[in-house]
Order: C-alpha cells, then sequence, then structure tokens
C-alpha cells in the first residue's frame, strides 16, 4: 500500500507541475484533443454494430427462448463494447504519444531541466523516434492482449466476471498505461522496453498506484485531454525516481 500512494503522489505532482507552467499545459492538450476525437468516433462505431457483431458471434442462440437469447447477446455486446473501452483506454496513450511526439518529448525535457538534469539522450532523427515508438507500443499491445482477452472470456462467469474480472482487467490497463507513459524519459536514457518491464514489475505497487488512477481518470469524458500533460510530467518524475534507484542494466 506504501508504494501504491508513492505512485498516486507522481499522478498529482505531475499535474500541479503543468497547472503551475499553464504554457505547458496548453502545448500538451492539443494532441491528446486529436486523439479524443478519434477514439470516441471509433468507439460509437462499435456501440452502434455491437448488437450486430453479437448475433453474429452468437448464431448457436438463433433457436434460443427469446429471453435468454437477449441475455446472452446483450451481455455479449456489452463485454465487447467494454474489452473495446479498456484497449481504448491501453493504447490512447500510446497512440497520444505518436501523434504528440515533439509536444511530448519537449515537455518531459521541460521536466527534467526543472529537476536539475536533462540527460543527453540518443542523437536519432525524428522518423527514427517514431518508428522505435510504435513498436514498442505494438509490442506493449501483445502483452496487454495476452491479459485481455482471456479477462474477456473470465467476464461470462457468473460473479466472478462482475467482481474479480473488472479489478483485475484495471489493475493490467494500469500497469501497461504506466510502461506507456514512462516510455519517453526511458528512451531519453537508452533504457529498452524489456529492462523497463523489469523495472515496473519490480515497482509493481509503485506501477499501479500511478497508472490505475490515470486508467480511471480517464474513463471520464474529456479528462483524458486535460489529464495527459500531467500524466507525461508524471510520468518523467517517475522515470527520474525509478532510474537513480535501479541497478545497471544489462548490455
Amino acid at each position: 500500500m506504501r508504494d501504491f500512494a508513492a505512485g498516486m503522489r507522481y499522478v498529482v505532482r505531475g499535474q500541479a507541475w503543468v497547472f503551475t507552467h499553464r504554457r505547458w499545459l496548453a502545448w500538451g492538450l492539443l494532441p491528446a484533443l486529436i486523439t479524443l476525437v478519434l477514439y470516441a468516433a471509433a468507439l460509437v462505431v462499435l456501440a452502434l454494430y455491437a448488437g450486430d457483431a453479437a448475433a453474429w458471434a452468437t448464431p448457436f442462440a438463433d433457436d434460443w427462448d427469446d429471453t435468454w437469447q437477449a441475455v446472452l447477446r446483450t451481455t455479449f455486446a456489452f463485454l465487447m463494447f467494454a474489452f473495446g473501452l479498456l484497449l481504448a483506454v491501453i493504447t490512447f496513450t500510446a497512440v497520444a504519444l505518436l501523434i504528440g511526439d515533439p509536444f511530448y518529448e519537449s515537455l518531459s525535457e521541460q521536466v527534467e531541466r526543472d529537476e536539475g538534469h536533462l540527460p543527453a539522450g540518443p542523437d536519432r532523427p525524428l522518423a527514427v523516434e517514431l518508428w522505435i515508438s510504435l513498436r514498442d507500443s505494438v509490442r506493449v499491445l501483445l502483452r496487454v492482449l495476452m491479459f485481455t482477452l482471456p479477462l474477456f472470456v473470465l467476464g461470462f462467469v457468473p460473479v466472478l466476471g462482475q467482481t474479480v474480472v473488472p479489478a483485475l482487467g484495471f489493475a493490467v490497463s494500469g500497469f501497461f498505461l504506466a510502461v506507456e507513459l514512462v516510455s519517453l524519459g526511458m528512451e531519453r536514457r537508452g533504457i529498452p522496453l524489456e529492462h523497463r518491464l523489469r523495472l515496473l514489475r519490480a515497482r509493481l505497487g509503485l506501477a499501479l498506484g500511478f497508472g490505475v488512477p490515470l486508467v480511471l481518470a480517464f474513463l471520464v469524458p474529456l479528462a483524458a485531454v486535460v489529464l495527459m500533460p500531467g500524466a507525461v510530467a508524471g510520468a518523467t518524475l517517475l522515470t527520474r525516481d525509478l532510474a537513480a534507484a535501479a541497478p545497471p542494466r544489462p548490455e
């Protein structure tokens, strides 16, 4: 619980930083807003066609009693939309970071300067940086799917699917959201994805304390746009402390 509370403090510190540096808050809002519009459109389409998709995926229920058929297909449609919403929350940060790479990179660098030291970072063209970010985001998404697909299936289990599974889903989302957000500071230090995962797994409570509150907040309409710059700032502060306390990474 102590680590979880410490992770939450990074969320608060990040938001406090951008709200006391209003220029950087405005700087970070645009890419998050563009991403939100794209995701909102996709989720509206999913909501409109979830019922049709549920009917297509459950042809075995065509001859069921109308009541049980409706229960099954409504549950399937709800879980499919919930799964899409979960993926949207997870991938929102990755897509926003890709769209707004120059914006968030500048914001993260300014946080580091304010804290007293900006690592030099690798000297790479922007196209290479975007490719590395995209590649790592895809690798993170594949890891997310390894957890969320079984959770989606378990969501059909009575009681378990309405209690334990959502809690595990938020924990998985929070951890991988933290992985995505620390990517800017970690890449600046030349720390590859595998080592980032090890660092955050070693401080799981800290990672969850940072990521889970943001996942819950991002579910609120427009909150992701407003909180994204502060999330990047908080992740930069978290990265500095994680990297400083970590043992040297293996070559």
